[in-house]
C-alpha cells in the first residue's frame, strides 16, 4: 500500500473511492495547512522544473498558482495585496524580463 503523507486536491478521494480503492485521509488543522501547503508548493517546482513541454510546463505552473491562492487564503491576504507587493518588489528591484544571469561579483 503507497504512503502518501501530503496535502490531496479536494476531489482526489472521491476518485480515489470511484476506483473502488480504500483509503485514510484526515482534514488538516488550520495551523498545519500553511506547512503543508509550503511542502506542496516545492513538490509542485520540481515537477515544473522537470516539465519537458509547454503543456506540461502550464499544468504544473496552474498547481503552483492554486497553491499560493491557498496559502493567500490562510494567511488572511487577498490577491490584490499580493499583487501590489509584486508590483513594489518590481518597481525596487526589477522583474526577469531581460533574463539576466549573474556569474559572480568581484570583492571591493
Amino acid at each position: 500500500m503507497p504512503v502518501y503523507n501530503k496535502l490531496v486536491r479536494d476531489k482526489i478521494l472521491e476518485i480515489i473511492e470511484a476506483e473502488g480503492l480504500a483509503y485514510n485521509a484526515r482534514i488538516l488543522e488550520s495551523s498545519e495547512l500553511l506547512k503543508e501547503v509550503k511542502a506542496k508548493m516545492i513538490e509542485e517546482a520540481k515537477e515544473f522544473y522537470a516539465a519537458d513541454t509547454t503543456h506540461e510546463s502550464v499544468e504544473e505552473l496552474a498547481d503552483v498558482l492554486e497553491l499560493v491562492l491557498t496559502a493567500l487564503s490562510v494567511l488572511g491576504v487577498t490577491y490584490e495585496e499580493l499583487e501590489e507587493v509584486r508590483q513594489q518588489k518590481k518597481e525596487k528591484r526589477g522583474g526577469f524580463e531581460k533574463a539576466i544571469y549573474l556569474i559572480d561579483v568581484e570583492d571591493k
